[in-house]
């Protein structure tokens, strides 16, 4: 059956500011649901830094009258495009939505970049951001919420077999209701494995946990997690715990350690028949090895809002299966993104202060 792609391209944004300034969610309440955390070193104690006198913001449509009114002798300069803020980045002690490396170079005042994005790998490539000579904070843990929905619905779409029932409608067939509800397979009971209990790896578990689902989790940090987790492993563990798990659900940042983890040798250890989902980085799992799992059945099931490369070839053979769906990267677009908005606010706010940032990207561990 011809498969029409369509592919969305999304400009992300954070709407409204202004409107953020009033949101319903308060600084202190997102630190406690986000459990955010603040950096070690105050602004104020770094050698370069003597007080914020130029910032440049990425323009994306926000509205910041309010915000800027509210930030005194601060000289804010707007640019949409690398080339616009070039023009004006040799005297600039903050940049807030680029991380080009000419811009990065070319701001020799440069103290502190804020990243509109959470995956920090990118920003990380640039020297002077790699060596920790410039601070970065991102917005990990702000698109959280909608991630995990993302990740839960493609699972609860794999398991009730909706994309075959799809593709049925593209005939108007009623489709065999004896071949596929037979192989509808339940949630409630199975065991899913979150593989990086970060921002999104918590509340994926938290989700599934909520469907009565045996959760199991990994991290590099510890063993403590919230009750709703039955296990929580080191990452030295994965192989064992991905050996028992029904669904994998991978939420991993990229870095060094990450980097083509889920190879061959991973799919080999898995539970024959297990659901993988991916919604960490696509260059944590090795393509041609998750194909060849699924074309073997180790893996009876796949959805992946990110990939290995980006876009996907439309000559990709993953295009082609009924057990996989592919969704353009856009799990962390969904909702109005107020949470994005009332950390840039509060960070821009440290900032000036001198005070300790939030979110901030240690460089060693690669988030």
């Amino acid at each position: 059956m011809q498969k029409i792609i369509l592919f969305v391209l999304l400009v992300v944004s954070l709407f409204g500011v202004a409107k953020a300034l009033r949101a319903e969610i308060s600084i202190e309440q997102l630190v406690e649901q986000a459990q955010i955390k603040e950096g070690e070193t105050a602004i104020r104690e770094l050698p370069r830094w003597n007080g914020a006198h130029k910032i440049l913001i990425r323009d994306l449509g926000m509205d910041l009258g309010d915000l800027i009114d509210g930030l005194g002798d601060v000289d804010i300069v707007m640019a949409r495009s690398v080339p616009e803020a070039m023009q004006h980045v040799r005297d600039v002690d903050a940049i807030i939505g680029f991380c080009a490396p000419g811009l990065i170079d070319a701001a020799k005042q440069l103290v502190w970049v804020q990243i509109y994005w959470a995956g920090a790998e990118s920003c990380l490539s640039v020297e002077r951001v790699g060596n920790g000579d410039v601070v970065m904070t991102n917005m990990q843990k702000m698109s959280s919420p909608v991630i995990a929905e993302h990740a839960i619905a493609m699972m609860l779409s794999l398991a009730s077999q909706v994309p075959q029932f799809v593709h049925a409608m593209d005939g108007g067939t009623w489709a065999n209701r004896d071949g596929l509800s037979q192989s509808m397979v339940p949630i409630a009971g199975k065991k899913l494995l979150v593989v990086g209990l970060g921002g999104i790896g918590m509340e994926a578990a938290r989700l599934g946990a909520a469907l009565g689902m045996r959760v199991s989790g990994t991290r590099n940090s510890s063993r403590s997690g919230p009750d709703y987790i039955e296990y929580v492993g080191l990452s030295h563990e994965l192989f064992e715990l991905a050996g028992n798990a029904d669904v994998i659900v991978n939420a991993l940042p990229l870095t060094n350690g990450t980097r083509n983890l889920f190879d061959s040798e991973f799919f080999d250890a898995v539970k024959p028949g297990v659901t993988f989902i991916n919604v960490g980085r696509g260059q944590t799992v090795v393509t041609s090895d998750l194909i060849a799992a699924l074309e073997s059945g180790q893996v009876s099931g796949a959805g992946l809002d990110v990939t290995e490369p980006e876009p996907l070839p439309a000559d990709n053979p993953l295009w082609q299966r009924d057990d996989v769906i592919i969704t353009p990267h856009v799990a962390g677009s969904g909702g109005e993104r107020e949470r994005h908005a009332v950390l840039l606010i509060e960070n821009l706010r440290r900032y000036i202060a001198g005070d300790r940032l939030l979110n901030v990207v240690d460089p060693e561990k690669g988030y």
